[in-house]
């Protein structure tokens, strides 16, 4: 296989429709998984995705693989996108489904899951806690979304979004600070 900074310049300098074809293909699964996880709605979910790569196809003559891996890039690109929906579709979007919510990271530990009526507490505790997110400036989203949605460690995410690790730890703590106090009532 044609190595990806190959199909990188050959897009840059002609507009190589095989070589971007080839790029997307390479990217897409994952990058649909990531905006899957976000946005419950499977053609939405599509659409964003197509967004994402019509935007990188529009834009990659611009990329510079010195300031940027070119995953990291994408995923940048896949965040904002991903933030645009959410605030374009503030109140329509849908954000979590059943089954994504059986793997919640430690760090929302705090959702109690002990019967099926706490279940459903839960799933709309989780509701109105992206809900919340959606409100805040686009940079704490990037850091939640790509660490709670995107499985990333805080080291990727420090290189994803070109920001030292401390600044993105403390963001993450200090937003799930601001949660706890915020829906302390809904799980008291």
């Amino acid at each position: 296989m044609v190595s990806e900074k190959r199909l990188i310049r050959t897009i840059q300098r002609n507009r190589d429709s095989s070589s971007a074809d080839a790029l997307v293909r390479s990217y897409y699964d994952e990058i649909f998984g990531y905006i899957a996880r976000q946005i419950r709605n499977k053609t939405d979910a599509m659409d964003v995705t197509q967004e994402v790569f019509v935007s990188m196809l529009k834009t990659i003559g611009h990329y510079n693989h010195k300031k940027a891996g070119f995953r990291t890039w994408l995923y940048r690109i896949a965040t904002n996108k991903t933030i645009d929906f959410f605030r374009n579709n503030a109140r329509s979007a849908r954000f979590l489904s059943t089954t994504d919510m059986q793997s919640l990271p430690d760090d929302l530990a705090f959702i109690d899951t002990a019967d099926t009526e706490a279940q459903l507490a839960r799933q709309e505790l989780i509701e109105q806690v992206c809900a919340y997110i959606t409100t805040l400036p686009s940079d704490v989203q990037q850091v939640f979304r790509l660490k709670f949605f995107g499985e990333h460690t805080f080291a990727q995410i420090a290189e994803l979004l070109d920001m030292p690790e401390a600044t993105v730890k403390t963001r993450y703590y200090r937003l799930l600070q601001t949660l706890r106090k915020e829906f302390s009532d809904e799980h008291a």
